[in-house]
């Protein structure tokens, strides 16, 4: 993390000195900003000095809030910074329910101090600016649904740090420091009960998954979803949201509208939700091919769907699978890339194959709307966009979209 180390020169300043950076431009460890629109990152965007002034991306604040906001990095073209007094709050500003959701404090939920439906409007927003942005669909309609259970006690699996000392904590906001906290309000009940966080540990993390408590290497744990009961490693990738995996499989259904007949491929895989979920409607002996390069999900899904009869796993990464191994037309393609997206030669591939539709399951607005580009410029269409609030009081949201040529 790039922290301020310059020379502190004393002068007249919001509750802190003046500080004089070598290049010449004169910032201070603590700013007053009025601060704009929501970004994506979960924070809010100012500008400091004489117009056009410094980008300044306030983590902790609300857009119109009029705040006192301490400069925490600085970068060529922008300074990172958190709000550390409130001049003037917004309406939906809220206190945070959690003590350790603050400046300095866990780095985790940063949108503790928004009122729930503030949250859902602060990610419809993003959404909205990135398609705008990055796809050129300016106004593109986006409302982010909640998902039952309120926006606490959700979270189903926790992987707490421990420090040098042995105590488990969650970490700062970029930094590898640990926050001790004496419970994590996301966490669902069950992990919130367990004495993980009163004991010391030698080890350099803590595993805990709801359904099993603390999890050791190898263990396996249960989870339910699409009718049927999932045996995976702890470590294998499961969405962290009780509801989280039914609603993503229901709205790619929805958006896919399959047939029986229909052949699919489930590209990026995982245990294969998705393609248990296709098989509802296109029938156990439907030829439906899954990719992925993760041993331990490959493993999961040839555990747990060996009866559907029509399913080809390929254990690879997607865009060796696409050069390679598959081979279109198909009629239906799940894209449920990682965070960076599945980029331009995968989504390229994918047009190539010549499907009737895709479904693209969205975790980072930013590589959506990239992706989103590649496809238009390929002569598709965004046809449909759904969105779920998977990550209640973090600035995290989940997009389900349906892109046809």
């Amino acid at each position: 993390m790039n922290f301020f180390q310059p020379e502190r020169r004393e002068g007249r300043g919001f509750d802190g000195p003046q500080v004089e950076v070598e290049k010449g431009s004169l910032i201070l460890d603590r700013i007053e900003v009025t601060v704009g629109a929501v970004a994506h990152g979960g924070h809010c965007v100012a500008r400091y000095g004489e117009p056009p002034g410094q980008v300044v991306f306030v983590r902790h604040a609300l857009p119109g809030e009029r705040v006192i906001a301490e400069v925490t990095e600085e970068h060529p073209g922008y300074l990172r910074a958190d709000a550390v007094s409130i001049l003037e709050p917004s309406p939906d500003r809220v206190p945070p329910p959690c003590p350790f959701a603050h400046a300095g404090g866990c780095g985790g939920c940063d949108l503790q101090h928004v009122a729930p439906p503030a949250q859902l409007e602060w990610k419809a927003a993003v959404v909205r600016e990135q398609l705008a942005r990055l796809a050129g669909l300016p106004d593109f309609p986006v409302r982010v649904e909640p998902l039952p259970g309120g926006p606490l006690g959700w979270r189903t699996r926790i992987r707490y740090a421990v420090d040098a000392a042995g105590r488990p904590g969650l970490l700062k906001h970029r930094s590898h420091e640990v926050v001790p906290v004496d419970r994590c309000r996301i966490a669902h009940p069950s992990i919130q009960s367990l004495p993980v966080l009163s004991q010391t540990w030698s080890v350099d993390a803590v595993e805990v998954v709801a359904r099993a408590g603390v999890v050791a290497p190898g263990v396996s744990v249960v989870e339910r979803a699409v009718g049927r009961e999932w045996t995976l490693p702890a470590g294998a990738f499961w969405q962290v949201h009780p509801s989280a995996a039914d609603t993503l499989a229901g709205a790619v259904l929805d958006l896919l509208d399959p047939s029986p007949g229909e052949s699919a491929w489930d590209l990026y895989g995982g245990a294969g939700l998705f393609a248990a979920a296709l098989a509802t409607r296109l029938g156990p002996s439907a030829p439906i091919t899954l990719v992925e390069s993760a041993p331990p999900a490959v493993a999961a899904a040839r555990a747990n769907l060996g009866d559907l009869t029509g399913l080809r796993i390929v254990p690879a990464k997607v865009e060796v699978a696409l050069r390679r191994r598959l081979r279109g037309p198909v009629d239906l393609v799940v894209l449920d890339p990682p965070r960076t997206g599945a980029k331009a030669a995968v989504s390229r591939a994918v047009m190539a194959a010549r499907p009737r539709a895709v479904a693209y399951v969205a975790c980072d607005p930013a590589a959506f709307a990239r992706d989103v580009r590649t496809f238009r410029e390929g002569g598709w269409q965004l046809a449909a966009l759904r969105a779920y609030d998977l990550f209640p009081m973090t600035h995290h949201v989940e997009c389900v979209a349906l892109l046809l040529p």
